[in-house]
């Protein structure tokens, strides 16, 4: 397993989009945990149901927003410490470069361009789940993807375990995010709770956003070397 912990690679100005996702996820879910009707509620009523979304279902039994509205909503939820805290550090890590190249705007537009994208793909290979689908990791993998096409040769602190070794070993950010991607490729097929499809479909979607403004003349010559 390995975590990143940070990179080398500053940024010019003040992330103001990124620190805002990463404050409005967290309030949201204080929010989700506080509420008398506890955490699984908000699950349900604003999470992406794929069934809903394949079946046109526009009249759910459960007192849910309307589908197309949960595509939004359900990349603002999360569903423990966990979850929020794992995606809110490589948010921070990957997200506060890209934005610094990109600017604050076309940043937000590739954050929920991804986070749709990817959600429209793990929808596209699980048609029939009635499982809640949530969480900022679609988005965020967008992100990942943009950063790697941005910044391959950035060096990322990592945090490595290998059984009972610790340690921490600098990398460039494309093994890093190469190895990355490859874990959420090889486990599509396992489930276990996570919309591994959403994860490889956010990633492809942020390369490709950043690739086609690069041929329109993004110039991210003078970020990094």
């Amino acid at each position: 397993m390995f975590i990143p912990l940070k990179d080398e690679n500053p940024t010019e100005k003040f992330p103001v989009i990124t620190v805002s996702l990463i404050a409005l996820n967290c309030l949201i879910f204080a929010y989700q945990i506080l509420s008398p009707q506890g955490l699984e509620y908000y699950v349900l009523k604003f999470g992406i149901i794929p069934y809903e979304i394949t079946h046109w279902n526009f009249q759910p039994s459960l007192p849910r927003v309307a589908w197309p509205l949960s595509l939004l909503t359900g990349m603002f939820l999360h569903g423990s410490f966990w979850h929020l805290g794992g995606n809110m550090l490589y948010l921070w890590i990957f997200g506060n470069n890209v934005e610094d190249v990109l600017g604050h705007f076309r940043y937000l537009s590739l954050y929920l361009i991804s986070g749709l994208s990817a959600s429209l793909v793990q929808i596209i290979f699980s048609p029939n789940s009635q499982i809640p689908m949530i969480g900022a990791s679609g988005a965020i993998a967008g992100l990942l993807g943009a950063y790697l096409v941005l910044f391959p040769s950035a060096r990322i602190k990592t945090l490595l375990f290998l059984f009972i070794y610790v340690t921490i070993i600098y990398v460039p950010a494309w093994i890093f995010l190469g190895l990355w991607f490859a874990l959420q490729v090889a486990n599509v097929g396992l489930g276990g709770g996570v919309a591994w499809f959403a994860h490889v479909g956010g990633f492809l979607a942020g390369m490709a956003w950043v690739w086609r403004r690069m041929k329109k003349g993004l110039n991210v010559h003078n970020y990094y070397s």
